[in-house]
């Protein structure tokens, strides 16, 4: 796994220096932004493929509100 920054802090996998702790990272077009993958997003990206203009195009399905 790469190593992932993320300024996120109210996300569940934020960790000590900005890090992301997710096992998995699911970035979708921003588009998609509002779609419903749940917390088993992998499966659902199978076959998915977009193309992104710039990384301001982009958005992290990963993403889960910290309790």
């Amino acid at each position: 796994m790469p190593d992932v920054k993320c300024s996120v802090a109210n996300c569940e996998y934020w960790s000590k220096g900005n890090n992301c702790s997710a096992t998995s990272i699911a970035i979708d077009v921003d588009q998609h932004a509002n779609a419903d993958f749940g917390s088993e997003f992998a499966e659902d990206f199978n076959g998915h493929k977009d193309a992104a203009s710039s990384a301001g195009n982009t958005c992290c399905h990963t993403f889960k509100l910290k309790k």
